[in-house]
């Protein structure tokens, strides 16, 4: 007489979501569509940036004649100002948009920036941090170059809000550093989806 089979145990059914609860999930999830307009808004003052540099060149090579140098000099430092500001407000856009709202899909196109292949919310912190230095240090720059333009308090305050961006950013990138150490498994995980070209690597080093 053959003993009986144990019946198999079934597995048991999954818990199904109630739609309610699944619904909400992707409305909020959907809502980082609402900032494409602001990335839109970023683009047509990057338009507005190019018609103020296109102004200064024009005026800096129609009273070329008759300016002298250290009004040339803070010409130049101007439009380097300007140009330095409409990095910044790409920086925003694309790594912003990248991070935030959707993939691009620039995987292999000649013209993708470097920096993107391994942007994320940290990094682009601290890029920006660098970059609003060094938008202060030209302005800077400006006031020393003229300094009998501005009085010493107005000095005395660049020099101070410099300093803050200084240590700002100094402190944004400890940070950053320190939660790279505390969860390395996410970021290895990241850096897994997101391979680093090998000539991009090689371009940091020689920097």
């Amino acid at each position: 007489m053959s003993a009986a089979r144990p019946s198999p145990s079934r597995a048991p059914e999954p818990r199904r979501t109630p739609r309610a609860s699944r619904l909400l999930p992707r409305v909020i999830f959907m809502s980082r569509w609402l900032q494409v307009p602001l990335y839109l808004g970023l683009i047509v003052a990057q338009a507005v940036y190019c018609v103020l540099f296109l102004k200064e060149v024009w005026h800096l090579v129609s009273h070329s004649t008759t300016l002298d140098e250290t009004s040339i000099m803070l010409a130049v430092l101007g439009l380097i100002d300007v140009v330095m500001i409409s990095n910044l407000l790409i920086m925003v856009i694309v790594g912003g948009y990248e991070t935030f709202v959707s993939r691009m899909g620039l995987e292999g196109h000649p013209d993708e920036p470097e920096w993107l292949d391994h942007v994320n919310a940290g990094v682009l912190k601290v890029k920006l941090a660098m970059a609003l230095i060094s938008i202060s240090s030209i302005h800077l720059l400006k006031t020393f170059i003229n300094p009998d333009a501005v009085s010493a308090h107005t000095v005395m305050w660049q020099v101070i809000i410099h300093g803050a961006f200084l240590v700002s950013a100094l402190i944004m990138a400890w940070i950053d550093r320190l939660t790279t150490h505390t969860h390395p498994e996410h970021y290895q995980e990241f850096a897994a989806r997101h391979p680093v070209p090998a000539d991009s690597v090689v371009a940091e080093a020689v920097e």
